[in-house]
């Protein structure tokens, strides 16, 4: 999918291995593409210095923060389709479309800087199950629903789904990562017939709680 990042061999070597042992750990057994993710950290980084897309400014640190992060939602991923509500940099969406190139891949956000980086890294990543969209999820209107909705950028549960179920199929799923999820004071807006269950996320080299919030619609749509 992707030449192999532009770092210095020894920069790379220690990323790589680094890399390789969180994807171990995370997945045993799966063959992950090293070579497109360490490109895409590598982009992620350079434009960082001048863009600001993300607060972690050491690639060390992205692997965990970032990737592994990223790709723990793996298991809980729907097919055929993704759309990444506040992608940002690109995350979580982006390191799961290298990881499953069978996926159509929507990243969404209403900042510029953050689609020009992305498109840019698509096209080098030649990432071509990737689309990158400029908008606001309440105004966003595609074609057909997605079975996967996933952000790691939203607040209260409760608001994050009403923005986005219109934009889920009928059998999708609503993932809400976060940090800590306070259940009593995220639900109490929630619309009814939802099925709501809370999945602890394991990060390799991560010393941060990490959760999954999952919404099934069924027919509360």
């Amino acid at each position: 999918m992707s030449a192999p990042s532009p770092w210095r061999d020894a920069a790379r070597k220690h990323l790589e291995s680094r890399l390789r042992a969180g994807l171990a750990a995370l997945s045993p057994g799966t063959g992950f593409p090293v070579d497109a993710l360490l490109h895409y950290l590598w982009l992620l980084d350079r434009w960082n210095r001048a863009y600001n897309l993300t607060a972690v400014r050491e690639p060390a640190d992205m692997i965990a923060v970032h990737l592994l992060d990223s790709l723990s939602i793996l298991p809980y991923v729907q097919p055929p389709s993704l759309l990444d509500v506040g992608s940002g940099a690109g995350l979580p969406g982006l390191p799961v479309a290298l990881a499953r190139p069978d996926l159509q891949v929507t990243l969404l956000d209403s900042n510029g800087k953050k689609t020009r980086f992305l498109k840019q890294a698509c096209m080098e990543l030649g990432a071509t199950n990737i689309e990158v969209v400029r908008t606001r999820v309440q105004d966003y209107r595609p074609s057909t629903p997605f079975s996967t909705i996933v952000s790691r950028a939203y607040g209260r549960l409760d608001s994050f789904v009403r923005q986005v179920l219109h934009l889920c199929a009928r059998d999708g799923v609503i993932l809400a990562m976060k940090a800590r999820f306070g259940e009593s004071a995220e639900t109490d807006d929630l619309p009814a017939g939802l099925s709501l269950d809370v999945l602890p996320l394991n990060v390799p080299d991560l010393d941060a709680r990490r959760t999954l919030v999952r919404v099934r619609p069924g027919h509360g749509i």
